[in-house]
């Protein structure tokens, strides 16, 4: 599905305006401790005009027949690019994390690294993560790796998802 740079975009965006918009599809995750699983997500990337994308992802996990169990993971942020084709993203998730991303996007690739990560007394603190975003075949391709839990930095949970239209 072709895409337009959206009105009133700034200009520092227009690198990323290719995320603009509502994604939806299916993941898999794996993590020591955790067992496999299976989840549906739907991300949103939007802004106001500002010089950074709003961003919105949730999570579902799901049944073999793509049936929702239950709510997962949810995270709000904010997407900022800056000058040399660095990407610095704040995220909060409702699992009482925020954390502080810096990379880089390369066209239809972004790359980022975990710089600092703060947890709840009750949350799970990451130690080190990367995440890689790119455009594979017209879908939004997500890849997420983590160390956590005394484990060392692998893989955790990735997905494909589609463009939604404008009326989905």
């Amino acid at each position: 599905m072709a895409f337009t740079i959206p009105e009133g975009l700034h200009e520092d965006l227009y690198p990323l305006a290719w995320m603009i918009g509502t994604w939806r599809g299916k993941g898999r995750g794996e993590y020591p401790g955790i067992p496999a699983f299976q989840f549906a997500q739907e991300v949103t990337f939007n802004h106001d005009g500002r010089n950074y994308l709003n961003y919105y992802s949730r999570t579902w996990l799901i049944d073999d027949d793509s049936n929702i169990i239950e709510g997962f993971e949810n995270e709000v942020g904010f997407w900022h690019p800056k000058p040399k084709k660095v990407l610095e993203v704040v995220l909060s998730y409702n699992t009482g994390r925020g954390e502080g991303w810096v990379g880089i996007y390369d066209g239809p690739k972004i790359q980022l690294a975990l710089d600092r990560g703060y947890a709840t007394p009750s949350g799970t603190p990451v130690e080190s993560a990367s995440r890689l975003y790119g455009l594979v075949e017209g879908q939004l391709f997500f890849a997420h790796d983590v160390e956590m839990n005394g484990h060392e930095l692998q893989s955790y949970m990735w997905s494909s998802l589609e463009r939604q239209s404008e009326n989905s």
